[in-house]
């Protein structure tokens, strides 16, 4: 087995380690992180994700956006173009289904997506993650792909990326490849990097 697929297996284990009580402590240590940042106060549009295999929960930000006016959207596996994303809009009432690898996401409605590069902030999830701003993710390539875009030389800008985790997800560094996708920041229930 290879050294990333091992990081990833070993930081998969911890966080889906941690207590319910755990959990729910660091989902309002992060949302007193985030409140703050004048990135996440800006933002009008905003691209989150439901919790799942022991990822940091992002349900009470979610709850803010709505309370403070903010348009709300959820990723949802692209139907046609393999390991890329779409965003549709997400509210109390949203219609959710499980998709192939049984996370929810909205109902697919196509003529409600919103296109990547037009969200003013992506609050994404992460498995590992170093003090540098690297990111792994679970391995699949979904937002390195849909976010290709801002790896490209006079490319658009995009909206700020911001990987979200679990302190203990923090690792002490990792090896980068050319497809993947810069983060403007990572914020955990400890602190923001950088």
């Amino acid at each position: 087995m290879d050294k990333r697929k091992q990081l990833r297996q070993q930081i998969r284990r911890l966080r889906r380690a941690l207590t319910p009580l755990q959990q729910q402590q660091a989902a309002t240590r992060l949302l007193r992180n985030m409140r703050c940042r004048a990135d996440f106060r800006r933002a009008r549009s905003v691209a989150l994700y439901l919790p799942n295999d022991g990822e940091i929960n992002p349900e009470p930000l979610i709850r803010l956006c709505w309370k403070l006016g903010k348009q709300v959207y959820l990723p949802v596996l692209h139907p046609i173009l393999h390991n890329r994303l779409w965003f549709l809009p997400y509210t109390p009432k949203t219609r959710m289904v499980r998709n192939i690898y049984r996370i929810k996401e909205p109902e697919l409605i196509p003529d409600q997506r919103r296109a990547a590069w037009s969200l003013d902030l992506v609050l994404l999830p992460l498995v590992a993650f170093d003090a540098e701003g690297n990111r792994m993710g679970m391995g699949g390539g979904y937002y390195d792909r849909t976010f290709s875009f801002k790896n490209r030389k006079n490319g658009m800008r995009g909206p700020d990326l911001i990987g979200l985790a679990h302190e203990v997800q923090r690792v002490d560094q990792l090896p980068i490849e050319s497809w993947d996708i810069s983060l403007s920041a990572i914020v955990t229930d400890a602190k923001s990097y950088p």
